[in-house]
């Protein structure tokens, strides 16, 4: 096999296309191999860069082949796009990825730990009982309208006036339609059972890791947000400064500028949507009860809600949430309100 500087994978579920690059960039070689012998083939060459994709199972492998001696890249799909040329297909998409890695100017995507990955696990599988939850709640209640019975919004006021419903002889329902809400509902108590486990879970490991600790003394940062920034942002050296967290986050402007005219629109929503919107969450409580409040802090957000409304102040207050959370993470500082470092 021929002296490689650089190989490109093209992952996928069972087979897998290398394509290799020798010094100067010349193609050196590209080969197709099964999933069981992906690594038999990378053991064989000399220590070199591995560049990946960061999709599905790429952490997996990129803790593999980091073992064998290989510096791993992983790269975001939507910049290794640009490199490709011709039509797609496995080969190609293997010679962008290594052409991309051999650019040198897509910075890559910061290879998951097994406890980091555990995290996001936790977070994900919570999101998904809490969207059941949602679900569920909003067919009893548009199920009981079709009878005529109104349920409040609410999870606390369905919980709390569903019972009373079905015991309700002069409400219309009928004993079938009774029977099959009555099993609904269990189902949905269920769901909420799951969901109290997962927050305890949740409250566990933040009381538990000292970053989560550490991320909670900033306003509007609360268990569920803390242990999400630190699943989000690993040790967060992969930023140099808060700026590029906030960045990555989708908390600043979008930009459509040309011929030197500057147009900003509305935020560019990039990165994690579920790790935004909790975070935009928090801010917004924050937002909600700073009037009449006296520190820096407060009078910094009040004078941005009279400036550009309650909302363009809420995501402002998000993303320097963000940044402040970079310096606690990457710094290992603690959070100073009397000192008020929120510009980074």
């Amino acid at each position: 096999m021929s002296k490689v500087t650089t190989v490109g994978i093209d992952l996928a579920k069972n087979t897998f296309v290398l394509f290799g690059l020798g010094p100067k960039g010349h193609s050196g070689w590209k080969r197709k191999v099964r999933r069981k012998q992906l690594l038999e083939q990378l053991v064989r060459l000399e220590p070199c860069t591995v560049a990946l994709e960061a999709c599905g199972s790429s952490h997996y492998w990129a803790r593999q082949i980091r073992a064998l001696g290989h510096q791993v890249e992983l790269l975001p799909p939507q910049h290794v796009k640009g490199y490709l040329r011709g039509q797609k297909n496995d080969y190609n998409d293997a010679q962008a990825i290594a052409e991309a890695s051999e650019h040198g100017r897509i910075r890559p995507v910061p290879i998951k730990e097994v406890e980091q990955q555990d995290d996001q696990m936790l977070h994900k599988l919570r999101q998904g009982v809490s969207k059941d939850r949602v679900r569920i709640s909003n067919q009893l209640r548009g199920l009981l309208a079709e009878y005529g019975v109104i349920m409040p919004q609410g999870i606390a006021a369905l919980r709390r006036e569903l019972p009373l419903a079905l015991e309700d002889a002069d409400n219309g329902l009928s004993e079938r339609a009774r029977q099959l809400l009555h099993r609904q509902y269990q189902r949905f108590l269920e769901v909420e059972q799951e969901l109290a486990w997962y927050d305890q879970q949740v409250k566990q490991r933040s009381r538990q890791d000292e970053t989560c600790r550490r991320l909670q003394a900033i306003p509007g940062v609360g268990e569920v947000v803390a242990s999400l920034l630190k699943g989000w942002m690993g040790d967060g050296r992969q930023f140099r400064r808060g700026r590029d967290a906030g960045a990555a986050l989708g908390l600043i402007p979008r930009q459509n500028s040309t011929g030197g005219k500057d147009v900003l629109l509305g935020i560019s929503k990039r990165g994690d949507p579920y790790v935004r919107a909790q975070l935009v969450h928090g801010a917004r409580a924050v937002v909600a009860r700073a009037d009449g409040k006296m520190d820096r802090l407060s009078r910094w957000i009040q004078r941005l809600k009279a400036e550009r409304g309650f909302n363009k102040a809420t995501v402002a207050l998000a993303n320097k949430l963000v940044r402040i959370a970079w310096v606690i993470i990457a710094r290992g500082e603690h959070y100073q309100p009397s000192e008020q470092r929120l510009a980074v």
